[in-house]
């Protein structure tokens, strides 16, 4: 699947979405938010697809909002920019929903600058692998607004809540080593190599069995907002599904299998 904003490619069980406006640093305007919404709702029903990879082309991951946009969204009549505002924000947010919530082990590859909501979509993936000039910032600051992709739910629950405040309040720039150290980001490769590494770290963790990973994905999650009986409450009908799979019957019969020749 390839539309002028998104690239959707899948290989060896891996999709990689691929932000595709690299002349504006892959700044995400509406015709890209609803790519985005696309491709993800494409690659979460595919059965072909067990991980997810999202990385951005030319020398960007994500700079943000596109700033044009903005300028064009404030000539608009005083009474029709809020409305617009949080129609815009409802898009947005299902983008980011569906890739928060994506059923599969999904990974930004982050190569070059992760800015703003761009910084937002890389921390609504599972893991962040950087390259070595990959960097980040909560820029939203800088335009006068609230970090609106998500980064305020899921930055603190990365580098706990005083850090995040010193991040979004200051918006400065976060290099990949950094990143790492303070948890922001996972991973640090070579540049050259983050492709392959990044789609070698997903087929990785994508090897086990589909359900019981988006199931246990599913209560991940949500665990930090539960307490310890209801994360228990909610593993026990995950595993009483995990306990119907085929690759749970398969496994129990592989095991006993080996254990008899033995």
């Amino acid at each position: 699947m390839t539309t002028t904003a998104i690239e959707l490619s899948v290989e060896d069980g891996v999709a990689t979405l691929r932000l595709n406006r690299p002349e504006v640093r892959n700044a995400i305007d509406d015709a890209t938010r609803g790519a985005m919404i696309d491709a993800l709702e494409a690659a979460a029903g595919d059965p072909a697809v067990r991980a997810l990879v999202v990385t951005g082309a030319g020398s960007a991951f994500c700079a943000g909002g596109d700033v044009r946009g903005m300028k064009q969204r404030l000539s608009a009549p005083p009474e029709d920019v809020a409305i617009n505002g949080w129609r815009r924000q409802a898009r947005t947010h299902r983008a980011v929903s569906l890739l928060h919530l994506f059923p599969k082990p999904t990974i930004a590859a982050v190569n070059g600058a992760a800015a703003g909501l761009g910084c937002d979509v890389a921390l609504a993936c599972d893991f962040i692998m950087a390259g070595e000039a990959a960097h980040f910032t909560m820029s939203f600051i800088a335009r006068g607004l609230i970090p609106d992709g998500g980064g305020m739910y899921f930055l603190p629950r990365r580098v706990g809540l005083a850090r995040a405040k010193e991040l979004v309040f200051s918006g400065r720039r976060v290099a990949a080593q950094e990143a790492v150290a303070i948890g922001l980001a996972d991973r640090v490769v070579p540049d050259a190599d983050l492709p392959a590494a990044a789609h070698g770290w997903a087929r990785e963790l994508s090897a086990g069995s589909p359900a019981a990973l988006a199931l246990a994905k599913s209560v991940l999650d949500r665990s930090l907002e539960m307490g310890f009986e209801a994360v228990l409450a909610e593993g026990s009908k995950a595993q009483a599904i995990c306990y119907t799979t085929a690759e749970h019957r398969a496994s129990v019969a592989a095991f006993l299998e080996r254990s008899a020749k033995r």
